[in-house]
């Protein structure tokens, strides 16, 4: 999915090539998602047919909900957007793509602490995937909560080791902890999935990788 991005960062310098790095970064984390997180969920018990039944409903009606969310999300249509999200979570709590595509709105409109909260949730319900671990990374780095954001993305690394995305991020959040070796070997690993990714080009020059 794509989402009109707005700098999420309102207190970065544009002087700081850290800060550029990141606003940066956010920009293809918001503009590159495609990720269909409804399937991700682990299935659930057994439950009486009538139950199943109407699970499956709310389900469905969720599942159109967040679709119209994200075509509205595209169109910056905001506050729709967010409506339709709110929607699909009142029918369905546990519809991890409504909660994901909610929390990336939050974060394009710089309320971090919402959009980790929604994050959190969507990989409390899909902990093998990498992508909510990313967005809450992005999230924690913008609050300058660096430490919290690292152990994201180391998670996220163990998760989907050929994410040039997150290896770049990491290389950034190391950086800022002052662990050159640590963002060097990020970078690293970033330039050797992703020759062309400039982000870590420049992060690995800067901390003599």
């Amino acid at each position: 999915m794509a989402i009109p991005v707005r700098p999420p960062f309102s207190g970065a310098s544009r002087r700081d090539p850290r800060a550029s790095a990141l606003l940066a970064l956010v920009a293809i984390a918001l503009c590159g998602c495609s990720f269909d997180l409804g399937s991700w969920s682990a299935p659930e018990k057994e439950a009486p047919a009538k139950a199943a039944a109407t699970a499956e409903a709310g389900e469905g009606e969720a599942r159109i909900h967040t679709a119209s969310g994200q075509g509205l999300a595209r169109s910056g249509k905001t506050e729709e957007a967010l409506a339709e999200y709110d929607k699909a979570i009142t029918l369905d709590p546990h519809y991890a793509e409504a909660l994901y595509s909610r929390g990336l709105l939050y974060q394009t409109q710089r309320q971090h602490q919402l959009a980790i909260d929604d994050f959190s949730s969507a990989n409390g319900l899909t902990p093998q995937r990498a992508e909510p671990l990313l967005a809450r990374a992005i999230s924690y780095l913008a609050m300058d909560k660096i430490k919290e954001a690292a152990a994201d993305l180391d998670e996220a690394a163990q998760a989907d080791a050929q994410n040039a995305q997150i290896w770049t991020t990491r290389g950034i959040a190391y950086e800022r902890l002052g662990d050159k070796a640590k963002a060097a070997a990020s970078y690293s690993r970033a330039v050797a999935i992703r020759p062309r990714d400039e982000a870590a080009r420049s992060g690995l020059a800067r901390v003599g990788g």
